[in-house]
Formats: structure tokens, C-alpha cells, sequence
């Protein structure tokens, strides 16, 4: 994480009470937490996120020993980040509301975060609410659009980008979607955010100071319609005092033993980027040869960076006729021509940037000029599900497929737009990322339903069943 993002998140909450202490619960408080957590689960959660959800991304939070305010008052240097940001993979507690939502019982997620994590992870975005706005989100003021994007959009404060709308029929130009000091949190994911809380059986909050208004009373809506709200947290927060259970541990250790009481297990995360491969062709003046030009280029539009691919080497079957290249610099382009019945294959090997869970691939281009480009368009969700299929069975990233072709006749040119998975993680349940969870075995045997009662994976004859807890 750069220092440009720091200040990118600095006026996201109140600079005030910077560095907070940090709670632990004991570890068997910690247990008993859990069980208390998992038996709270009900048919409509909602959660509530802030910076400490994705500490374990790498991302640093605000107001911990190590948070960003805290080292800037005390001049310290800002940490250094493990990975770029726009490579930062979502947490084992993304993942985990990922599951919760699949199986029907978290209906609604409010953020605070900007670092679209949430999104990334896989959570429908009509049951997501970012609060600030999100540094990886273009919007069209004039349609109302949005485009997720795989870079760092440059400027903050709702201001306009480089990009303008892909639709035919608007092409206005795009907004960032991340507020400064003064602007208001926006309607449409506020007035979202007040109707879940105000029927959600529990509120959990995750990571947050609950500090900035009036974001943080969005909890307590929950309250007036009979339901609760917990907050797991490790420093201490101003609505404390009105939580049925307050939890000081560490957000991803707590979600995983709730999983693992739960019954339900943590889904991988895969993540799949999107670019093209651009041939653009034209006869040479006198006839005699086609000048062509290859293009590696974002999916995401002509003036976008591609922010995964560090270097394109470029080399040919024939290698009599042609010479090889490494393209470093974007836009990765390579120019050359040749005659028009000369067909040849091209490999391309994508070098890619750090984050990534693979270091290259390499990918065969077939060219004749003489032959028509085949032109199609695929089902994008049923080519991305193909390859979560294919990375996950086969535990490692790397597979790609072609989404779309399609080919443009001034100046000639034919795109192919690919799909290639860039990261798979695998996530422990607790059992396995927290050994001393079940350290006096009190909790390895007890599974909690979803209507708040317990039984237990092991049976014998002539056990009692144990009373529900309320």
C-alpha cells in the first residue's frame, strides 16, 4: 500500500481519539464469546464493516498501535505494504459472509471501507452499501452506470476521471465514486443501509470504532424493531454500553469459529481479470505488405493501465521470418509487417505483476490475413464459473478462456477479450488456522442452528439432548 493511499482513506472517520488501546479477550471468554455469536445468527443479518476487517489484507487500520493516524502522530513512517493495493485479496471473514449470503441468512452488508474487498469478494452489489464509496469504482452521472474496475481509479471527491461511459447511447464522462470532508454520504446506499438495519434480527459489526456520525447509529436502528447488534472490535467503542455482546479479538478468528459452529464452510476466493489482445492491420502504400500492430490492452478501456501484467515477451514459431521482443513499457504494442498470404503464430507470455498467485502464462496467437475473423460473444458468468470450477479443482491459478471477439473495420482491427484466473486462495476453518480454539475441547463437538438451538455431531445411545440457549 502506497503513502498515496493512506491519504486517499485519511478523511474517511474523525482523526480523534487516534490510537486507541487494544483489547484481548482470554481465550476461554473468547470461546464463550463465539458460542454466544453463533447462536445469535438469525434468518436476517446485516453487517457492518470498517478498516479492521481487512488488516489481514494488509491494509492498515486507523486507529490500532500500527494504524495509520496513530503512526502519523507519532511521525513514525507509514508501513510498508507486502502487496500493491489493487492485488490486496479479500480476508477468510469476506469470504465467510460470501458463504453467509448463499445460504440466505446475511441479507445486507454496510461498509465503511473504500478498498473494495467486499465487491471483490463476490457480494451482490444491490446487497452492499460502501458508505464512502469504493477506490475501484467509476459511476456515470448521467445513466447511473457503474464500472468496477481492476486499477486504482486516480482522483477522489466524486470528481470526473479519464473514462467516459461505455454506452453507446450516453458517453459521459465517469466520476469517482470516493467522497472528500465534504460530502454527504450518499442517498441511495444510506437509505439501503437504514431499511436492512431496521428489520435485521442482528447487526454485527465488524472492525469498526463506530465513531463517524452518522454512520454509526445505523446499529442502533435495529434496536427500535427488536433485534441486536454485536460488536467485535479490539479497541473500545462509544456504543459499547448499548451491544448485547461485545467481542476484543480478532475479527477473522472470531468469524471462523462462528463458521465452524455454524456448520459451514469458508469458499475459496478465486479472482478473475479481464484484457485484450488487439491486432490492428492496413496495407502498405505500395500493396505489397500488410502492416500490423499487436496490442496487450486493458478490458477496461483505451486509456486504462493493465495493473497485473509486468512485461509481454513476444516470440514466433517461424523464427527465420521473425525476431522476438519483450514489451516492458504500457501500452505493451509491437510493430511489424509482412506479406498477406503469409500466415504465422505468435506466443505471448504474460509476465505477471507482484500479488498475483502465478508468474506467467503463455498464450498462442494464430494470424492469417486472408482468412475472416469469427466473431462471438459469451455468456461472461458462465466462462468465470468455468474457470472458479477449473482453479479450484485444480488448486492453482492460470487458467484463461476467450469471452468475447469481435472485430472493428476502421482501421482493422480484431479483439479478443480473455478471461485468466489470477489468484486462488484457500481459507482453514478454525480447527485447522486456530488450533488452541479447541484447546479444552469445549466447542469441537456442538453445531448451532440457524434458529438459535444446538446439537451436537456426535451421538450415542441414551445422551440427553442439551436445553437451548436464548
Amino acid at each position: 500500500m502506497s503513502l498515496g493511499y493512506a491519504e486517499k482513506l485519511s478523511f474517511i472517520e474523525d482523526v480523534g481519539n487516534v490510537g486507541m488501546k487494544e483489547y484481548f479477550d482470554s481465550p476461554h471468554a473468547l470461546r464463550e464469546k463465539i458460542e454466544r455469536l453463533a447462536m445469535l445468527i438469525k434468518k436476517h443479518l446485516v453487517v457492518f464493516t470498517g478498516a479492521g476487517i481487512s488488516t489481514s489484507c494488509g491494509i492498515p487500520d486507523f486507529r490500532g498501535p500500527k494504524g495509520i493516524w496513530t503512526l502519523q502522530r507519532e511521525g513514525k513512517a507509514l508501513p510498508e505494504a507486502s502487496l500493491p493495493f489493487h492485488r490486496a485479496v479479500p480476508s477468510l471473514t469476506h469470504m465467510a459472509l460470501i458463504a453467509l449470503e448463499k445460504a440466505g441468512i446475511l441479507k445486507f452488508v454496510i461498509s465503511q471501507n473504500v478498498d473494495g474487498l467486499h465487491l471483490r469478494s463476490g457480494i451482490p452489489r444491490e446487497k452492499l452499501a460502501e458508505l464512502h464509496g469504493n477506490s475501484f469504482m467509476e459511476t456515470c452521472p448521467s445513466c447511473g452506470a457503474e464500472y468496477f474496475r481492476d486499477f486504482e481509479v486516480e482522483t477522489i471527491g466524486l470528481k470526473e476521471t479519464s473514462r467516459r461511459c461505455s454506452d453507446a447511447e450516453c458517453g459521459a464522462r465517469l466520476k469517482d465514486t470516493v467522497l472528500d470532508w465534504e460530502d454527504a454520504l450518499p442517498p441511495k446506499e444510506m437509505d439501503a443501509a437504514e431499511k436492512h438495519c431496521k428489520v435485521a434480527d442482528i447487526v454485527l459489526c465488524l472492525g469498526t470504532s463506530l465513531q463517524i456520525t452518522p454512520a454509526c447509529n445505523l446499529p442502533l436502528k435495529a434496536l427500535r424493531g427488536g433485534g441486536k447488534f454485536v460488536i467485535v472490535n479490539l479497541q473500545k467503542t462509544p456504543k459499547d454500553k448499548k451491544a448485547c455482546l461485545v467481542i476484543h479479538g480478532l475479527v477473522d478468528k472470531v468469524i471462523a469459529g462462528v463458521m465452524e459452529l455454524l456448520n459451514m464452510q469458508i469458499p475459496p476466493f478465486v479472482r478473475i481479470d479481464l484484457f485484450q489482445i488487439i491486432l490492428t492491420q492496413a496495407m502498405s502504400i505500395d500493396g505489397r505488405y500488410v502492416n500490423w500492430t499487436l496490442q496487450v490492452a486493458s478490458a477496461h478501456g483505451p486509456k486504462a493501465m493493465l495493473p497485473f501484467i509486468k512485461s509481454v515477451e513476444v516470440s514466433f514459431l517461424d523464427k527465420e521470418d521473425y525476431k522476438a521482443a519483450t514489451l516492458t513499457t504500457q501500452p505493451f504494442r509491437l510493430k511489424r509487417r509482412t506479406i498477406p498470404s503469409k500466415a504465422f503464430e505468435m506466443v505471448l507470455k504474460l509476465n505477471f505483476s507482484d500479488g498475483c498467485g502465478c508468474s506467467s502464462i503463455e498464450i498462442d496467437v494464430p494470424v492469417d490475413f486472408q482468412v475472416p475473423t469469427e466473431c462471438f460473444n459469451f455468456d461472461k458468468e458462465v466462462v468465470f464459473q468455468k474457470l472458479r470450477d477449473k482453479a479450484i479443482g485444480e488448486s492453482k491459478c492460470g487458467q484463461t478462456d476467450v469471452v468475447e471477439r469481435r472485430t472493428i473495420l476502421t482501421p482493422r482491427s480484431d479483439i479478443t477479450v480473455y478471461a485468466i484466473v489470477t489468484n486462488v486462495i484457500q481459507y482453514s476453518q478454525a480447527g485447522k488456522a486456530f488450533p488452541d480454539f479447541h484447546a479444552n475441547g469445549d466447542l469441537k463437538d456442538r453445531v448451532f442452528n440457524i434458529n438459535g438451538t444446538e446439537s451436537s455431531r456426535k451421538h450415542s445411545k441414551g445422551s440427553k439432548k442439551r436445553k437451548s440457549r436464548s
